[in-house]
């Protein structure tokens, strides 16, 4: 397949130009091309690596919790009408039983992906602060520690990609290196960390952090807290731009002192992602959504019903970024976390196939998975 014509977005420049695929992966970028039957006009239109969500719930009216292969299919295909070609499906804190109803679903879907593929997965908790709970339940909040993670991943260690944990709470300190030495990726998050506990917990081991300043202790100018820690070393955060969650000017301030290396753009999406507004669930609490929030009854935030193509058009709107580096922190930065990167997250001859196509409002026309046409 030759697209041609198009604007590529690469990692550090948008430039015209035209690429080839065969049998799932990129062949050759601006020639030589071998003879191909099939021939995508751009236009002037942008092709890009599809972007990679490592820190998503739901969609389409499916949970991640409901341990369910048809909602993880479900899921995966939702998002790739919007241009996400590989997630990482997330989460909650609930019982152990439920966790790992959660995870063998996962893992079966990963055998046979419809949509999206999976990278693995990320568990948001148990192991958080009853004093960040969030849109978490705190009922199913644990005690960290290495016989309980053995307990949840038992038969699924491979597949956990990330974990969302409080650095601060009894335990951490010894189950943060363990996690680190497995190669398993601790992030900062749901935690009442002052600045000192959470550069500790770096030091540990943690290498990310959980959707930046919501569920962390913010920071002030005597208190710099857990964000003043993620600003003042040089781990990873993500951000959750929906203009809901983060104000753009404190998005604005993250992304100039992180910088387009250091953030990965996610959607902390819930079941209600591409559905009308109405009653949902997030890990067995129920959420009301409305003028583009989901809620608990309480009024705390409880995910998003962003999308990622929405996620690059707001950052893109709203802040003074290239596009290349949007897109770079919504495909490429994500590639790294998840130790993909070799194979996803930009476009260079011998990386997967997974490739998008947008105009200049970032509204996805084609999608395509390991060279196979989605959409």
């Amino acid at each position: 397949m030759i697209f041609r014509n198009f604007r590529l977005i690469f990692p550090d420049r948008i430039e015209a130009g035209s690429l080839q695929t065969k049998d799932g992966k990129i062949i050759s970028i601006n020639g030589p091309f071998i003879e191909d039957d099939e021939v995508i006009e751009g236009d002037g239109k942008y092709l890009s690596p599809g972007f990679i969500d490592i820190h998503i719930h739901g969609a389409g009216g499916k949970d991640t919790m409901d341990g369910e292969v048809e909602s993880i299919n479900t899921i995966a295909g939702i998002i790739a009408e919007h241009g996400t070609t590989s997630f990482l499906p997330t989460t909650m804190t609930m019982g152990v039983p439920e966790i790992r109803k959660a995870l063998g679903s996962i893992m079966e879907a990963s055998k046979n992906p419809i949509g999206a593929s999976i990278l693995g997965v990320h568990l948001e908790g148990p192991f958080i602060s009853p004093k960040a709970i969030g849109a978490q339940n705190p009922g199913f909040v644990l005690e960290p520690s290495i016989e309980a993670y053995e307990l949840i991943t038992s038969g699924y260690e491979d597949l956990v990609t990330s974990i969302t944990m409080a650095p601060e709470v009894p335990g951490a300190s010894e189950l943060i290196p363990y996690l680190k030495q497995k190669g398993v990726r601790v992030s900062i998050g749901h935690t009442a960390a002052t600045y000192e506990e959470a550069v500790e917990g770096i030091g540990l081991g943690c290498s990310h952090s959980t959707h930046l300043f919501n569920a962390m202790t913010p920071l002030t100018h005597r208190s710099p807290g857990t964000v003043g820690a993620i600003f003042d070393t040089d781990i990873t955060t993500e951000t959750i731009s929906d203009g809901i969650h983060i104000s753009w000017p404190s998005l604005r301030i993250a992304y100039r002192q992180k910088t387009s290396d250091k953030v990965m753009l996610v959607t902390d999406a819930m079941m209600a992602c591409g559905m009308p507004d109405g009653k949902y669930w997030l890990g067995g609490q129920e959420v009301l959504t409305k003028d583009g929030a989901a809620r608990l009854l309480n009024g705390s935030l409880a995910g998003s019903i962003l999308t990622m193509d929405a996620a690059v058009r707001n950052v893109s709107k709203n802040t003074s970024l290239p596009l290349h580096e949007v897109v770079k922190m919504a495909s490429l930065n994500g590639a790294k976390f998840c130790g993909a990167d070799d194979r996803k997250g930009k476009l260079a001859s011998g990386y997967d196939a997974d490739l998008i196509v947008f105009d200049e409002d970032i509204n996805i026309g084609n999608v395509f998975i390991l060279g196979k046409r989605f959409k």
